[in-house]
């Protein structure tokens, strides 16, 4: 059994949740088990016991993202540490890339990293698809660890060989299953649309400006409407060549959602796509209707996925 480390920012930790969630096939096969700081137990030294996991691990997990390269604890200390351990033959290093972040740079940028492309985890459309991905990276790798193509983890300082580890540290066995489920109350689900929708915005207004400054005769123009709506359009040669209008509580239910128009100057409630907030027992995310075509209704997007969906239906006129 391959003994998985997760080395993350605290601000990362419902992509850990995730991650964690969907290597639990691995863990039902009886092919790895998974350690992070939040198994520690109350009392003990926590630099020491971050240090004994991180030199049993067979595979190390470096969660990256601008959080993760601005701490200390993170880049210097375990990053630095994961990295000897793989000099030495003695682990395997795996960068999963869960936000964007400028990580192409020594020493992350020798590193084969995950999801596939370095695209990172929230830049997908599907949440889950990114997950799998980076699941079956490291399937791929527990299996080229079992067939001994990896050299073994070396045996911990300290421990004397040929005790099982939680013995020789005189711990007790545990499940590697603590994962709980989280509770989103609707105040929650209010406050994620929310600024979701304001990262809607800045997005658009942020790649309509860009799309203008690389395309010669293109321009784009954004206008915020008012608080709960704004619009884009992409003109050439002043020719009018694509537009919408997004709004936020403009689907009529309860909740409202928000609705994607190819029409800016449509009412509200008039519309070609829309999404509405929806939770596991970990997280929220954006479900669409899937009116869509080319959609389909199992998409799990966080803000960032909704961006690029929405920004896909504007610009695929244009492509």
């Amino acid at each position: 059994m391959a003994k998985v480390f997760f080395s993350y920012s605290h601000d990362d930790e419902s992509y850990r949740d995730q991650l964690e969630k969907h290597l639990a096939s691995l863990q039902h096969e009886g092919l790895i088990e998974s350690w992070h700081d939040r198994r520690i137990l109350a009392g003990a030294d926590l630099n020491q016991a971050i240090d004994d996991q991180l030199n049993q691990a067979d595979i190390i997990l470096l969660l990256v993202s601008a959080s993760f390269m601005s701490s200390r604890y993170c880049y210097s200390i375990e990053m630095k540490r994961a990295l000897e351990r793989q000099a030495e033959g003695a682990a395997q290093v795996i960068p999963v890339i869960v936000r964007p972040c400028d990580w192409m740079l020594p020493p992350l940028n020798g590193l084969m990293a995950v999801p596939k492309d370095g695209k990172a985890i929230t830049m997908w459309a599907n949440l889950d698809e990114a997950y799998t991905d980076v699941t079956r990276s490291i399937r791929a790798l527990v299996t080229k660890l079992g067939r001994g193509d990896l050299v073994a983890t070396a045996a911990p300082r300290h421990v004397p060989v040929g005790l099982p580890t939680s013995q020789a540290l005189g711990v007790l066995p545990r499940s590697s299953n603590l994962r709980l489920r989280k509770e989103f109350t609707e105040r929650d689900q209010d406050e994620f649309q929310h600024a979701s929708f304001d990262y809607l915005a800045r997005f658009f207004e942020g790649s309509l400006a860009e799309l203008q400054a690389r395309t010669p005769g293109v321009e784009g123009v954004f206008r915020r409407i008012d608080g709960n709506a704004f619009s884009g359009v992409v003109y050439k040669d002043g020719k009018k060549l694509s537009q919408c209008g997004i709004r936020l509580g403009g689907g009529g239910f309860r909740q409202g959602g928000i609705t994607y128009s190819s029409d800016p100057s449509a009412p509200s409630g008039s519309y070609n796509e829309m999404v509405m907030v929806e939770k596991d027992d970990q997280a929220m995310y954006f479900k669409p209707l899937g009116m869509a075509m080319h959609r389909g209704r199992s998409d799990k997007l966080t803000k960032e996925g909704l961006a690029e969906f929405f920004w896909e239906l504007l610009i695929k006129q244009l492509q």
